[in-house]
């Protein structure tokens, strides 16, 4: 009996694809599944990102300029617990997570330290934060002002997806209903004050690392997506307007053609989507996304394997046609990544963008049986999933009624049961094993960072104007019970050095928090 082969997602692998595909589709036209883009990589490579932020803001400034004299072409910011979760360092619930994985950021002058002698406007930076998203914008904005800079190029992206952290992640502060509110603030007022900047990066990186399977990343993230252009919709924003400025932000696992199929899929159904809900632009209803290589894949057993792993992930993310792209440290199932192991991820893009030969056409595996096949069946069961979602009165419900978490944690109790029944091999964990371990450096982050952070505190707190933090304060908490945008509130308590923690309580106290 001939042996079944089928991806993590379900979808059985044939034997061999004869069937022929009509390939009529442009790529850069409608519905844009070989890209968004007309020429894609022969005219600019994808932006090269690398995520990194730890420790204090002095410290991630220091790996900035390091990747930047590297050839990094955008930086990516990643912030500590406390400042996702919306407490100032010295907060009791911040003990022990102080800059250990992500930045430290309280205030407008940790902000201004951790961009020091980096040009806002000539750089662009994306930002990994939900919950406190507005704020930190915010201390971008103001900073960018300081800077002298014409907000009006100022360019980047905040994740800003708070559904997803619902469903996969956790780092919520507020119920659902007033965080969507907070979302749609950013759209309105980005789209007059800072036109570049992408309000929010869509995202189903975190969705896969919970344990969905590439389908239900898939289908989940784009009935999020249809749910925040619901919601801006509602608000009486433009769809043609507003949805140029979301994105994507997808993960990349080890099955290269399952993956392949996915981002694919995702641009045609994204731009299906976008055009039931009244988009008449194609820019509004091109997906454009980023992809992070999967750290969920990476083995803390024999970890040099992992730059094999992310390797393949990024062929997987060039040849599906992301934008931009940040490759996984091959330590980072042990730590934080080392300087050396940043460097040999940034040079696997490079590798893969100069020498492989990925960039000189355009969607190079078009046409190829097997991927349009595997395209279709990717695409078919993603639609299954969002009309279950759709019928249960889109992401929020399904999210309030527990589907979403239930099929994730489904999906991860099955992936697990494969790799310990040996149905799934996983070379170094359950396959080609080595009795000797070699652990390489490790990158390990200080406790007394918050001692660093606390002092900072507490001086800005006796140097500012606290008569003028409390008036702005006291607006936002009176704002927040009207239907008025916080935005421009909001860059003003920043300027005032109104503290993020602060900002966060005075919301805590009118709209209390999620459970």
């Amino acid at each position: 009996m001939e042996k079944t082969i089928q991806t993590d997602s379900g979808i059985v692998i044939a034997p061999l694809y004869t069937q022929p595909v009509a390939m009529e589709e442009r790529p850069g036209s409608f519905p844009f599944t070989r890209g968004i883009h007309a020429s894609m990589y022969r005219d600019k490579l994808w932006t090269m990102r690398q995520y990194a932020g730890f420790s204090t803001a002095e410290e991630s400034n220091k790996r900035y300029h390091y990747l930047l004299s590297q050839g990094v072409m955008g930086l990516s910011v990643a912030f500590d617990l406390p400042t996702q979760i919306g407490y100032d360092s010295d907060h009791p619930m911040a003990e022990g997570e102080v800059g250990k994985v992500g930045v430290a950021i309280d205030s407008l002058e940790d902000m201004e330290i951790l961009f020091k002698g980096i040009s806002l406007e000539q750089i662009s930076t994306s930002m990994t934060i939900n919950a406190t998203g507005f704020i930190l914008l915010a201390l971008y904005i103001a900073l960018a002002k300081k800077q002298g800079a014409d907000l009006k190029k100022i360019s980047g992206t905040i994740q800003n997806d708070i559904l997803k952290e619902y469903a996969a992640r956790g780092t919520f502060i507020y119920p659902p209903q007033p965080s969507m509110r907070l979302i749609t603030d950013i759209f309105a007022w980005c789209s007059k004050e800072v036109p570049k900047w992408n309000t929010i990066s869509i995202s189903g990186y975190h969705i896969r690392e919970a344990g969905a399977n590439a389908v239900q990343e898939l289908a989940f993230t784009l009935a999020n997506g249809k749910a925040y252009l619901k919601a801006a919709q509602e608000k009486g924003l433009d769809i043609n307007v507003f949805a140029k400025r979301l994105s994507f932000f997808f993960n990349a696992h080890n099955h290269l053609f399952e993956e392949i199929a996915k981002f694919r899929a995702a641009r045609r159904m994204w731009a299906h989507i976008t055009r039931e809900l009244g988009a008449t632009d194609p820019k509004a209803q091109m997906l454009r996304f980023h992809t992070q290589t999967g750290g969920s894949t990476l083995t803390a057993q024999q970890p040099q394997n992992n730059i094999v792993r992310v390797a393949v992930q990024t062929l997987a993310a060039t040849l599906g046609g992301t934008q931009s792209l940040h490759t996984n440290g091959y330590d980072e199932a042990l730590s934080l990544p080392t300087e050396e192991a940043a460097r040999i991820a940034l040079r696997t893009q490079q590798i893969i963008g100069y020498e492989s030969g990925v960039a000189d056409t355009v969607d190079p595996l078009a046409g190829s049986y097997y991927v349009e096949a595997l395209t279709n069946e990717v695409e078919g069961k993603a639609w299954e999933l969002i009309q279950k979602i759709d019928a249960m009165g889109g992401a929020v419900s399904a999210i309030e009624q527990g589907f979403i978490q239930d099929e994730i944690a489904r999906s991860a109790y099955k992936y697990q049961q494969e790799i310990e029944n040996n149905e799934k091999i996983i070379i170094g964990v359950n396959k080609f094993t080595a009795a000797d371990h070699v652990t390489p450096e490790v990158f390990r982050i200080d406790d007394s960072i918050r001692v660093i952070q606390s002092a900072r505190l507490q001086s800005l707190r006796e140097r500012r104007d606290n008569t003028a933090v409390q008036n702005v304060l006291q607006r936002i908490r009176q704002a927040a019970g009207t239907s008025e945008n916080l935005m421009p509130l909001v860059v003003e308590a920043v300027e005032h050095l109104c503290t993020l923690g602060e900002i966060s309580d005075v919301l805590r106290e009118v709209w209390g928090e999620y459970k």
